[in-house]
């Protein structure tokens, strides 16, 4: 392992990677019942796409463990799944088969694009400045989806666009109990505060009545036959199809890049031109994810912003993501005992991995304000918009133009100005 995975030569251990896996396993697993949940409302079968999120999960993270040997887990995307379900097929009337159909191609598309370097490329054209701001803003949306999950934080129907939810009683007061627990974990400099504290806070909801312990614990995985290659090739050359295929490229690849670019640099991983490290294996790795969980019957998977948790608790190479590959396997076969961990278990974590994500606005130029705007449209647009590609979008776009306008056009890349032009291009399609 030490010779493989380089170990001493990244600061780390055996014991903190396989922690460091485990905490973020726990701080995504619960796309295990979400992302059947989504999908069921397609048609497709519950048990069956719970197999497939698992086995998805475990390839494409395995994968990025072994071959790109980085500390990213990765698994089917939220967002990606709710246009899947929500807009291909409720939306636009397709089957489940069709929106499956438009998962693979996208993945063999994407693994054409990495094999000739296009989406490293993009990579490496987004500004340093802007690189920094990724981190912050994926901290900020991370915080906040922490603080949704645990109802801390809601959309209420009528009046403003947010609210204060009732911390008084709750899921929303187990969560900020946890927040303290794992807080205290985390001033005294405990090794695995964040996977203690979900654990810790797991036991408290019992007596709440929040955690609901699990009628068995032992369960044999759900059979995938109903969703295995179950593609519709008929309406390929439509124009639905160019739509889907086109939104689920453009959500699918920022939201990758600007996961693998912020995680990287709050872990200072970045190498001495600000790129990130083996990021051409990364992609690859997340493009057959792709396309075998669209052949297991699921949506398409993405690099997921949950790694920055174990990256906070010091995972910094492939084994990190191994583990956490494993402990989805396991998941497979004890999933009543991790479908237990109720949210609010989960969500400290998510918030304060928040707080660990801004680290890199200290190094932000706030001076040149061709620099400072679109980093700050870049932070603020990903949790206000829930979306991290989105936010790219705002800082690219307004990154080009303010220098145009002020005489440093000189300063842009080529890479960039046709990713700039893309993104404006996307506001009218």
């Amino acid at each position: 392992m030490e010779s493989f995975f380089k170990l001493k030569e990244n600061n780390t251990n055996i014991k903190t990677e396989i922690l460091a896996g485990i905490t973020t396993f726990m701080t995504m697993a619960y796309i295990l019942v979400v992302n059947p949940n989504i999908l069921s409302q397609a048609g497709m079968n519950y048990g069956a796409v719970f197999t497939a999120t698992a086995l998805a999960a475990i390839v494409s993270t395995a994968l990025m463990g072994l071959y790109a040997k980085l500390p990213f887990a990765q698994a089917p995307g939220m967002g990606l799944n709710a246009f899947f379900a929500y807009t291909i097929v409720l939306g636009m009337g397709h089957t489940w088969q069709f929106a499956l159909t438009a998962a693979f191609l996208e993945g063999i598309i994407f693994i054409l694009l990495t094999a000739f370097n296009v989406r490293e490329a993009i990579i490496n054209s987004i500004p340093t400045n802007i690189k920094k701001a990724i981190s912050v803003g994926i901290g900020l949306f991370i915080a906040f989806i922490g603080l949704e999950n645990a109802h801390i934080v809601l959309h209420p129907k009528t009046g403003t666009i947010l609210a204060l939810g009732d911390v008084t009683s709750g899921t929303a007061l187990l969560a900020i109990i946890g927040v303290i627990i794992t807080g205290v974990l985390l001033a005294r400099n405990v090794n695995g505060a964040l996977l203690i504290g979900i654990v810790v806070t797991t036991l408290i909801g019992i007596p709440m009545g929040i955690t609901q312990l699990p009628g068995a614990v032992v369960s044999m995985p759900p059979s995938i036959s109903s969703g295995f290659l179950q593609f519709e090739w008929n309406h390929i050359f439509s124009i639905d199809m160019l739509v889907a295929l086109f939104t689920l490229l453009f959500m699918d690849m920022f939201d990758t890049v600007g996961t693998l670019v912020g995680v990287a640099t709050k872990a200072g991983m970045l190498d001495e031109k600000g790129n990130v490290p083996r990021a051409k294996e990364a992609l690859f790795s997340d493009a057959v994810g792709t396309t075998l969980a669209a052949c297991f019957g699921t949506s398409t998977v993405c690099t997921y912003v949950e790694s920055a948790s174990g990256v906070a608790a010091g995972g910094r190479t492939g084994l990190t993501a191994l583990s956490t590959a494993g402990m989805f396997t396991v998941a497979l076969f004890l999933s009543p005992l991790f479908l237990m961990i109720p949210s609010a278990a989960t969500a400290p974590s998510l918030i304060l991995v928040g707080l660990f994500m801004l680290s890199p606005i200290k190094e932000i130029e706030l001076v040149d304000f061709t620099e400072a705007i679109p980093a700050f449209f870049t932070i603020i647009m990903m949790p206000l918009t829930y979306s991290i590609s989105d936010g790219i979008v705002f800082g690219i776009v307004s990154y080009v133009f303010l220098k145009v306008l002020t005489g440093k056009a000189k300063e842009i890349s080529v890479t960039t100005y046709i990713i700039g032009v893309l993104f404006i291009l996307k506001f009218f399609i």
